[in-house]
């Protein structure tokens, strides 16, 4: 199968180059605007893209050409490659987190550091901590702490809802969503949120075919290896939320589990990237990336 992805950079070519991974149905542009200019400043040569199936990238007919995580971890090598780079510092964010842990694992000598932003332990079955939530079922010893009421709330009503009518319902909706992984604790700024919403839904091919990235979950849903996160070699910088909602508690997991791994908790951030935790966050990913001149 072959896919183009969209891609852009910032920062000059000589610079130490970050790559920004974006989590499960997003666009790259999720990573904000002035996060990413604030890295290019700070002297990294900064890329992010969308994931097959969001935003400008290739959508895929997927019954005709199923695919699986392994095929969108492969992309991320795809983009390496495509920016002529044999390896760079990467920042995952949720999903685009466990796909950097993978990379770590799999592909040591792509990795020159590794930053994780919101997301769950790899290996750890974070994706049945949520569909058991999701389904009001118990979960067993040993899992992974559950989302937090509000976010099982709101999935369960939006699950159960009909399919948005048009670009307006659809856009309240895509706003709803951001509020409630924005967390209770920073101002949340419903202006702003709008016009993100809107450049999400105008810029997408086929906003739908999102979705085909649950379905490439399911049909693979041992991708994540178990137990191997003490193989990483890269130094990792964990991140996450005082009032994370979907994934609470996973950071200081992924800490204790990579060796030498530091944990940076952001006080009031939640699932999403605000302005408000800008400076602070790359303020931590440059300094995590500092090169030997």
């Amino acid at each position: 199968m072959s896919i183009t992805l969209w891609s852009e950079e910032f920062g000059a070519v000589t610079d130490a180059p970050i790559v920004l991974i974006m989590g499960s149905m997003s666009q790259g542009i999720l990573w904000p605007d002035e996060f990413v200019g604030r890295l290019a400043a700070g002297g990294r040569r900064v890329i992010r893209y969308d994931h097959r199936d969001t935003g400008a990238s290739d959508t895929v007919d997927f019954e005709a050409e199923p695919y699986t995580w392994e095929d969108i971890y492969d992309d991320v090598l795809r983009v390496l490659d495509a920016h002529g780079l044999d390896s760079a510092h990467l920042v995952g964010h949720s999903a685009g987190g466990l796909l950097g842990q993978l990379i770590a694992v799999r592909r040591p000598e792509r990795v020159r550091t590794l930053t994780v932003i919101g997301s769950s332990p790899l290996g750890a079955g974070e994706g049945l901590v949520l569909m058991r939530a999701l389904m009001g079922e118990p979960q067993p010893a040993g899992s992974l702490p559950e989302p937090t009421p509000e976010f099982v709330a709101f999935y369960r009503e939006l699950i159960a809802a009909p399919p948005p009518a048009d670009r307006r319902e659809q856009i309240a909706r895509m706003i709803a969503e951001q509020r409630v992984l924005h967390g209770p604790a920073l101002p949340f700024d419903e202006d702003a949120a709008r016009k993100l919403q809107e450049r999400l839904y105008d810029r997408a091919r086929d906003l739908a075919a999102t979705a085909n990235h649950r379905r490439a979950a399911a049909a693979r849903p041992d991708f994540e290896p178990v137990g191997v996160l003490d193989q990483v070699k890269a130094p990792t910088l964990v991140i996450e939320g005082t009032h994370e909602p979907a994934k609470p508690g996973h950071g200081r997991i992924i800490a204790e589990r990579i060796p030498g791994a530091r944990l940076l908790m952001v006080e009031g951030m939640g699932h999403t990237l605000p302005p408000q935790v800008h400076e602070q966050l790359a303020t931590a990913v440059l300094a995590h990336t500092a090169e030997p001149t």
